[in-house]
């Protein structure tokens, strides 16, 4: 999977999704093959697509589109 790949299926789902959605959920529903999300792509998310990150429960971290 590529960068390009990666943020066009992550910033599709978050538009559709008004609440966001936690790495594990983006995972299992977009069948990411990745454990983890990787540092330096999120980085590039933020800058790209407006990605935040804000605290859920726990020590979740509930991915989001910020106003653009």
């Amino acid at each position: 999977m590529t960068y390009l790949e990666f943020k066009a299926a992550i910033q599709q789902h978050l538009q559709r999704s008004r609440s966001g959605a936690t790495w594990v959920e983006l995972r299992d529903q977009l069948g990411l093959p990745y454990e983890r999300a990787c540092p330096e792509w999120t980085r590039r998310l933020e800058e790209d697509i407006g990605l935040e990150r804000r605290k859920g429960a726990g020590r979740a971290l509930v991915w989001g589109l910020g106003k653009r």
